[in-house]
């Protein structure tokens, strides 16, 4: 594959302002946070802005790590080199204001990769999609302050997205939020949810959603695992319908801790890490909702 440009108009809001986001972007210790384990940054046009590690993709050394700035216009754009699974590739990061911002301000991001050669990996472009999604929301969680913030250890062959939290509500009662279809319907965007409840029997959301020109509209999962008030697996089919990419594994643990539940989310069984794209992030969202409808149910 040649002459790949890729562009990802990051669709939530930062929420800061341009300058301080900006920041983010160019110095060591924020990108320490939130992109790469190691970075080391000149911040001028022409200075080196290198970063490697087991957060970046590759796990290079601090010997590969050779990006150089070729656009500084603080608080506007960022530009670099990188060298990407052996493929050169130059990435420019643009700011610009959020023009529906009312109480405070907020920075609209706009990230374009371009590449002559694509890495020769399977799935390439997909790659450079979900890397962006990543670190843009890594980015997003930096911003808002989060103590922990989600990144992918490119050093290990496996991955896996993981979400925890506490509920006011009984696990009869989460549990009902997870296999009831009117219940899915008020915490995932779904349309139609069909559930079998039982192991070999359905749970579907009935959506569909336009990919790169294409009408996706997902095959129901099948339930894997079924334990009353305990524990719920469903297959997850790959987000861009692709089949050749075998399907993925989603688990809710449910814990009683007497009155409320510890809810536990693992999605995994992801080809390679970088498939975990923005999932860690709308898991997170999601599993918020499963607890907001379920404590208006305990009510």
């Amino acid at each position: 594959m040649t002459a790949h440009e890729y562009q990802y108009d990051f669709p939530i809001p930062l929420p800061a302002d341009r300058a301080t986001v900006f920041r983010a972007l160019i110095e060591a210790a924020a990108l320490e946070r939130w992109f790469a384990e190691h970075a080391m940054v000149e911040p001028k046009e022409g200075g080196a802005m290198r970063f490697w590690g087991r957060y970046t993709v590759g796990a290079p050394g601090e010997a590969e790590a050779n990006q150089v700035i070729t656009r500084f216009e603080p608080g506007k754009a960022l530009g670099f080199s990188w060298r990407v699974l052996g493929r050169d590739s130059e990435v420019t990061l643009s700011l610009r204001d959020d023009e529906d911002a009312t109480d405070s301000p907020a920075t609209r991001l706009l990230v374009e990769h371009r590449f002559d050669t694509l890495p020769e990996i399977g799935r390439a472009a997909e790659l450079v999609d979900d890397l962006w999604r990543v670190h843009t929301g890594s980015l997003l969680e930096y911003l808002m302050g989060k103590d922990s913030i989600f990144r992918v250890d490119f050093s290990r062959p496996e991955a896996e997205v993981r979400c925890e939290l506490e509920i006011d509500a009984s696990p009869a009662t989460v549990f009902a939020v997870l296999i009831t279809p009117e219940h899915i319907g008020k915490w995932f965007p779904a349309p139609a949810p069909v559930v079998e409840p039982k192991v070999g029997g359905k749970y579907g959301f009935g959506f569909s959603y336009e990919q790169d020109g294409k009408t996706i509209e997902p095959p129901p999962c099948t339930i894997l695992e079924y334990e009353q008030d305990r524990r719920l697996a469903i297959t997850w089919p790959d987000w861009r319908g692709d089949a050749s990419v075998p399907d993925q594994k989603v688990t809710w643990e449910l814990e009683d801790l007497g009155g409320k539940t510890r809810l536990v989310l693992v999605h995994d069984g992801f080809t390679r890490p970088v498939d975990v794209s923005d999932y860690p992030f709308g898991w997170g969202h999601f599993m918020q909702e499963i607890a907001r409808v379920s404590q208006s149910l305990g009510e």
